[in-house]
């Protein structure tokens, strides 16, 4: 019976639900799978070496003859093969080996053997090397290059490498090319079964290096196809999400009162936004746009005109935030803009007194309160709207799917689905903007408002702590404000606390005349808060705290941040914590302190944050070093999984998978289903986010 692409690896001879969970692990599924499953790396195992011509640290191919086999028994027992040919001979030693391995590695038994080469106590030796028998003098030579496969536990490269070419037999000319003919004309790449051929058997003079750099047309051809499976389910996902009319919100004078009463001057790039998101607003088919701007470009006040056009349309607006301290910020924001124009703003958050909760979602659910602003807590069972028709959410990538789809389910009602605006301060690429966010128009404030302080970056060894104290002490004499951000011991709120309170203590002793505060992730909602307010207020100088204070929290004068073991950190979330100084007028600083040594990644990262403050190009650097899954918190998504496709690597071709999306959706519309389900399987279910 024939084997289908779509059917379990199970269909394949020997492989059992034992063998099969153990593929799972590596993403294989499907035969198909086990196909697009590509070589990490390759080994070039096309020549034997003569055994008298190796060298220490070699991968080497060998052919020779069992000259001794005997068992050693130290502390745990070991087979142990002296093995010759005619140029010298070295050791094949085995930790874990059984009475039959021992029988076939008999005095006499001509083998072919592989592994790396290093010097043992008495020459050189290989230990647990792959090896078979070798037919007579001069067996054949492998004709093509050796993939190594991405490996899991229980499973040998020998036997992967069985199991992908079975495959690869069981389908023959069964997976069918899903690019329509014409598609790749004029672009230099390969048909699929082509490419596949070549990646998994590769000739002995394919280029390496581009082969294993993701450069090589065949790896290329496997690239677009993928990224292109991605691009038309995000579109679906678009055209899907967009059936469903919206309640059209055409404002009224209430937004133009709001934005004249603003004691500042909206950028140009606030008010491109503005235009944009507002004609959203208007139009009947619900808007679904990104809006990322750099740490204090002001997405903020984008946020409460799109509220204030949806209260002034007689609807509800709900913004939603990750962590208590930023929906604190926008709650006290859109408080101070909203209610001098007779808006009633609600907050909501886990940590509210039941009984301020019971009146909070009283006003929710009646229309009094026309915007609702809080965490996670907004989208929780018995919180009811009268008449959500926008739905703001704040750093988007840190909410799990459901939650983000939960907030919009609640705005649905009589068919009709709530408009929905997502701000990041994470600046996103634009070509993994293309790809991840396909399903949305994306808007970018590109310009920071005027009269900012420069802020200028510098890494210190941790030796020169004394130095660091000293500046605190100056900047805070002369009225400044600063921050000191305490080390990331571990993901735990306990030891990071407990390293802040140990840090405040410390520096209280050193700066007895400054007024220092703390805030870390343990502390009471009311208590962080209250920190907050006196930092503010200009009460506290010096203010330690964990890494809450990433996001939502603005002092204007506070001009010096330090951070702590900044090696450990990542690169967004440290341009995240220098976006909390340069906020007035004043030039900044911010010093990162590190304990050597630097691994390449810290030196990289350290580098980057002393070179630029430009948002979009630290985030093609934190692109390049931790992948796109990482930089967008979208693993949990189940969208961004790419099996052969980088989206760093692969950004040049972007264009063109547009270019073919359109093309495909126009001209051959049946191709699509089946592109998703080689590429994407079960993953587009969470589509209706």
């Amino acid at each position: 019976m024939p084997v289908a692409p779509e059917d379990p690896v199970t269909r394949l001879s020997g492989v059992g639900p034992a063998l099969a969970a153990r593929l799972e692990k590596l993403g294989v599924r499907t035969v198909q799978d086990l196909v697009l499953l590509l070589p990490a790396r390759y080994e070039d195992r096309t020549r034997v070496l003569p055994i008298g011509a190796l060298r220490p640290g070699q991968r080497a191919v060998i052919e020779g003859e069992v000259l001794l086999t005997e068992v050693v028994r130290r502390r745990r027992p070991m087979l142990v093969v002296a093995f010759g040919d005619t140029t010298g001979m070295l050791t094949l030693r085995f930790f874990h080996f059984n009475a039959r391995q021992q029988e076939s590695l008999a005095r006499g038994t001509r083998l072919r053997c592989f592994g790396e080469v290093r010097a043992g106590q008495r020459g050189l030796e290989i230990v647990h090397p792959e090896y078979q028998r070798a037919d007579g003098p001069g067996g054949t030579e492998d004709e093509a290059l050796t993939p190594v496969y991405p490996g899991t536990e229980g499973l040998t490269q020998a036997r992967l490498r069985q199991l992908v070419r079975m495959a690869m037999r069981a389908l023959g000319d069964s997976l069918p090319e899903l690019l329509p003919p014409g598609a790749l004309a004029g672009r230099g790449l390969p048909s699929l079964d082509d490419a596949l051929r070549l990646l998994h058997h590769p000739p002995p003079d394919a280029d390496l290096a581009a082969l294993e750099g993701g450069s090589h047309p065949a790896r290329r051809r496997l690239a677009l196809e993928e990224l292109l499976a991605h691009q038309l389910a995000m579109r679906a996902l678009r055209h899907q999400a967009r059936r469903k009319p919206a309640w059209p919100l055409p404002g009224g004078p209430l937004v133009e009162r709001f934005i004249d009463s603003l004691p500042f001057t909206l950028t140009g790039a606030q008010r491109r936004v503005v235009a944009e998101v507002r004609r959203d607003l208007a139009a009947r088919e619900p808007m679904m746009r990104l809006v990322q701007g750099d740490v204090g470009s002001g997405k903020t006040v984008v946020a409460a005109v799109a509220a204030l056009q949806a209260v002034a349309s007689g609807a509800q607006a709900a913004i939603m935030a990750p962590t208590e301290l930023l929906a604190e910020q926008h709650y006290t924001n859109f408080r101070a803009w909203l209610e001098p124009l007779g808006v009633d703003v609600a907050w909501l958050s886990g940590s509210l007194p039941a009984a301020q909760r019971r009146d909070a979602c009283a006003r929710i659910a009646s229309g009094e309160a026309a915007v609702a602003v809080g965490t996670h807590a907004l989208f929780q069972e018995g919180v009811e709207f009268a008449r959500l028709a926008l739905a703001v959410i704040d750093e988007q990538h840190r909410f799990g799917v459901h939650q983000r789809l939960a907030l919009t389910d609640k705005g649905t009602r009589a068919g009709r689905r709530p408009h929905q605006l997502v701000m990041t301060a994470t600046p996103i690429p634009r070509t993994l903007a293309m790809a991840t966010y396909a399903d949305l128009d994306t808007s970018v404030i590109d310009e920071l408002p005027p009269g900012r302080g420069e802020v200028r970056t510098v890494a210190m060894p941790e030796s020169r702590r004394a130095e660091v104290i000293t500046r605190i002490r100056e900047a805070c004499a002369a009225g400044r404000q600063a921050y000191w951000v305490c080390p990331l011991v571990e993901e735990s709120d306990q030891l990071q606390a407990q390293a802040a309170e140990d840090t405040a203590t410390l520096l209280a002793e050193t700066l007895p005349e400054l007024a220092i505060g703390l805030v870390h992730g343990r502390m009471k909602p009311a208590g962080k808060e209250q920190v907050m307010r006196a930092f503010k207020a200009g009460e506290i100088q010096l203010l330690v705290a964990t890494t809450v204070i990433e996001v939502g929290v603005d002092v204007p004068r506070a001009s010096l941040m330090i951070i702590e073991n900044a090696e450990r950190m990542g690169l967004a979330q440290l341009h995240q914590l220098r976006g909390r100084v340069g906020r007035g007028s004043d030039d900044s600083s911010c010093v990162l302190l590190y304990k050597p040594p630097l691994s390449p990644a810290a030196t990289t990262r350290l580098a980057a944050m002393r070179e630029t403050n430009d948002g979009f190009r630290i985030a093609r650097t934190d692109l390049e070093l931790r992948g796109p899954g990482e930089v967008l918190g979208v693993r949990q998504t189940g969208l961004l999984a790419l099996k052969v496709a980088d989206l760093a690597r692969d950004a040049a071709l972007m264009p063109q998978v547009r270019e073919l999306a359109d093309a495909l959706l126009q001209r051959h519309p049946e191709t699509v289903a089946g592109l998703e389900r080689r590429w994407i399987g079960a993953a587009t279910r969470y589509g209706q986010v």
